[in-house]
């Protein structure tokens, strides 16, 4: 019988519109109480349909004006390799639902290079690289991030690390250009799952039936080579927000009916 991590929890909400809300609501409690000790808090978005949602409610929040984003620094775990402004580029997104909506200083966004910005991926890959030691050490290359956003794909990709593919098992790179990637677009950047795992907290985001069996299979101890979601781990905390539609293979005792 596969053994379950039981480190991993799972908080269940009824549909992806109140997912997106639940999610945006416990995001602002934690910026506004740790903002205002004064800690800057480094986050990795997602992009996605209901991360993109996620971004949304908080950027229509009635509370995100009381999170001092001074201190709040912006990152992206995956992007497309498209041309800036581009609707399919993840940060595009992130910028109508969110970042247009509260006074977070420009150089707060880190956003990866966009077509224009660079040569190719590979430039475009050691550039972010570049950017994340600037905020990080000679022992960890990149900033102590508080909360990473993960979503999850129908075959259990998480960022633009796919099943089956070298890119998942990279452990010496901090970000990776990924050609011919099995979801358009073809070109894209990634952190490494050394990079997103090191992030105090994870947390993945998932809704709708066609994800329940990628699911059910990460929180089941699936091998990380094949099924991504199954390696992504907080140092701290490792949460699964999902909608009911998504739900149907969590085993009960996962369950967090408190968190």
């Amino acid at each position: 019988m596969t053994q379950l991590w039981t480190e991993k929890r799972v908080v269940i909400s009824a549909d992806a519109e109140i997912l997106a809300s639940d999610v945006a609501d416990r995001l602002l409690v934690r910026l506004i109480r740790r903002s205002t000790a004064g800690k800057t808090s480094h986050l990795v978005l997602t992009g996605g349909a209901i991360g993109t949602e996620v971004l949304r409610a908080a950027g229509s929040h009635a509370r995100r004006a009381e999170v001092d984003w001074t201190l709040v620094h912006l990152w992206w775990g995956d992007e497309r390799f498209l041309p800036a402004g581009h609707p399919d580029r993840n940060d595009t997104g992130a910028r109508r639902a969110l970042i247009d909506h509260i006074d977070i200083p420009a150089a707060n966004v880190h956003a990866m290079a966009s077509a224009d910005d660079a040569a190719d991926m590979d430039e475009a890959a050691a550039d972010y690289a570049a950017e994340l030691a600037r905020f990080g050490s000679v022992e960890q290359p990149w900033p102590a991030f508080y909360l990473c956003f993960l979503g999850v794909g129908p075959d259990g990709h998480i960022a633009s690390l796919f099943p089956d593919r070298a890119e998942i098992q990279t452990t010496d790179r901090t970000v990776l250009p990924v050609r011919d990637s099995p979801k358009p677009p073809a070109d894209r950047l990634t952190l490494t799952r050394p990079v997103l795992n090191s992030s105090r907290c994870v947390w993945l985001v998932v809704s709708g039936v066609d994800k329940a069996a990628a699911l059910g299979l990460a929180l089941a101890g699936a091998s990380y080579e094949t099924v991504p979601a199954a390696g992504a781990k907080g140092r701290k905390r490792t949460l699964f927000f999902v909608d009911q539609d998504a739900a149907a293979n969590v085993p009960p005792e996962l369950i967090d009916q408190e968190f």
